[in-house]
């Protein structure tokens, strides 16, 4: 296998730095991913949790969002060559610098909202024979 490299575009620290992110941020992080020879941005849009070491060198923040009903984070470096550029689309006003309890608080719902829904459970109605609940009480 022959070595790739990727070329990345050099980070304009300058503008990095003066980023106004924050927890509670909605932002779009532009990625630079290479598939198959071609270098493509893909889009990671969610909401900052977090953001650890201020806006030195090694800083990075995590994002989280929502596909499919499943929580997905990411961590993504400040500086990352990477990251083509980030878009903050909207600032919610919060009181925590880190907003950790968010992963507690949508399983909590979504636990909440299962118990409130109603299941097609079925109903012998004779013997051998199982009828859908909803088709039961139409007959009846």
């Amino acid at each position: 296998m022959g070595k790739t490299t990727i070329q990345m575009s050099p980070v304009a620290v300058a503008d990095r730095k003066d980023l106004p992110i924050r927890a509670g941020a909605t932002v779009k992080v532009y990625q630079k991913i290479e598939e198959k020879g071609k270098i493509r941005l893909q889009v990671f849009e969610g909401l900052v949790l977090g953001i650890k070491g201020g806006k030195s060198n090694g800083s990075m923040f995590t994002v989280r969002k929502t596909a499919s009903g499943v929580g997905v984070e990411r961590i993504f470096p400040l500086y990352s060559p990477s990251i083509d550029k980030i878009e903050i689309v909207r600032q919610s006003d919060v009181r925590r610098a880190k907003l950790s309890y968010l992963r507690a608080k949508t399983s909590h719902d979504i636990r909440r909202k299962m118990r409130h829904t109603k299941t097609g459970s079925t109903v012998p109605v004779q013997e051998g024979e199982v009828v859908e609940t909803e088709a039961a009480e139409a007959k009846a």
